[in-house]
């Protein structure tokens, strides 16, 4: 077979297109504009490009002869928080803020993009580029593949993603099975009977009810989980009421739930129902609650050897020294659907957006829960060595998987 040359693109300055992203973030299912960006990047480099995949979606194809089928997805989405890094170019619109990193994620994945178009005389297969809308809602990855994602596309042979977090720069963190929580989101609304608040005996407090139901779900985890097994059941929203002088007719509850295993889940879903129905009841609500079970995110499993495999490959470029294993982390994250809905292995891996000598200098402290970390309105990656760490990463792990050109 003739070898393929090398040819010249015209690279997207990376550091600047980061910037533009971060200071231009969007919403979950809102992604318009950073969707036109990379499509702007990725046509002229040669990628066959299709927009509006299950919503905002971009798929991006290079079809370089015969060979596996590698997957490297970035999600793309911001969160409803008001930035509070002092960058300058930090948000440029209130109240959204990239704070997980997302824009680092794409960025990364475009320079992956450039580099491997470079080498293609070096690989043959094909390179499937995904960049995913609302991964915050757990609701990107399905639209995708409802979409017809693997029909129109073609299926992976697997699927590969990375999430910058609050590690030291230049660092990549792994693990392997179970590395980050499944995770189901559940609106409740309470019945009561409104009424004056000088005469609660004429009603049925729902604030009251939502207060017992939100104290009594602490228990599920404290005395219904095993010790062996971990689980995490937040409220994190409570909406009652207008005034302070009126008793409402209604209560909402939004919790969440972080489990590992499908007997976990089941019994910490049912445990929830459970008590809030209970609760209910003991405060002769005036009818049943109502559950709406709105998000859910599977567990993420690295897949053990497919991991193996890439780490090595990673401790090879990288050096021992920068390749750590991780404990598992009670976040989420919905890539696991990809690689779920294909029926191909998943790796997924972390690496680090902290200056080195900052997250040191905490570990010698004892106080890492200082260090800005994701969802966090400070948190907000160094550009370098975050940017050509993650880059090189995707590189890296892509070529382990695509064949060796001949």
């Amino acid at each position: 077979m003739k070898k393929r040359r090398s040819i010249t693109v015209s690279r997207v300055d990376l550091a600047d297109f980061y910037r533009d992203l971060h200071a231009h973030p969007e919403l979950s299912g809102h992604e318009h504009r950073t969707a036109e960006r990379i499509a702007a990047v990725l046509v002229p480099l040669g990628y066959e490009v299709t927009t509006g995949v299950g919503g905002t979606g971009i798929v991006a194809l290079l079809r370089n002869g015969d060979g596996p089928v590698v997957m490297l997805r970035a999600d793309m989405d911001a969160l409803p928080v008001e930035e509070k890094t002092g960058l300058p170019y930090a948000s440029k619109v209130p109240g959204v803020m990239h704070a997980c990193g997302h824009d680092m994620h794409v960025a990364c994945l475009v320079g992956a993009a450039q580099l491997l178009i470079e080498a293609r005389a070096e690989w043959s297969g094909t390179l499937m580029l995904v960049f995913q809308p609302a991964e915050e809602t757990a609701q990107g990855a399905r639209a995708m593949v409802a979409d017809g994602l693997f029909e129109r596309f073609g299926k992976p042979d697997i699927v590969l993603g990375q999430h910058v977090g609050p590690l030291p720069a230049g660092m990549v963190g792994y693990g392997t099975g179970p590395v980050m929580a499944g995770a189901d989101s559940v609106q409740v609304t309470l019945h009561g009977r409104g009424g004056h608040g000088s005469r609660p005996e004429t009603t049925v407090d729902p604030i009251l009810m939502a207060a017992n139901v939100v104290t009594r779900l602490q228990g599920i985890v404290a005395r219904e989980v095993p010790p062996a097994e971990t689980a995490v059941v937040t409220v994190g929203r409570v909406h009652a009421g207008t005034k302070d002088n009126v008793i409402p007719d209604t209560a909402e509850l939004g919790i969440n739930m972080r489990t590992y295993s499908k007997q976990t889940h089941d019994l910490v879903r049912a445990a929830i129902e459970r008590i809030v129905r209970a609760e209910a009841a003991a405060s002769g609500a005036v009818k049943d609650p109502e559950f709406d079970w709105n998000d859910s995110a599977p567990v993420l499993v690295s897949d053990p050897e497919a991991t193996a495999r890439t780490v090595a490959a990673f401790t090879g470029r990288f050096g021992a020294d920068k390749v750590m294993t991780m404990p598992v982390i009670t976040g989420s994250e919905d890539i696991g659907i990809f690689g779920e809905a294909a029926g191909v292995p998943t790796v997924f891996w972390f690496w680090g957006g902290l200056e080195f000598q900052v997250v040191m200098e905490a570990f010698q402290r004892g106080g890492m829960e200082a260090l800005p970390s994701n969802h966090s309105s400070v948190f907000a990656p160094v550009l370098e060595p975050t940017l050509t760490t993650g880059v090189d990463a995707l590189r890296v792990a892509a070529l382990t998987w695509l064949g060796t050109a001949s």
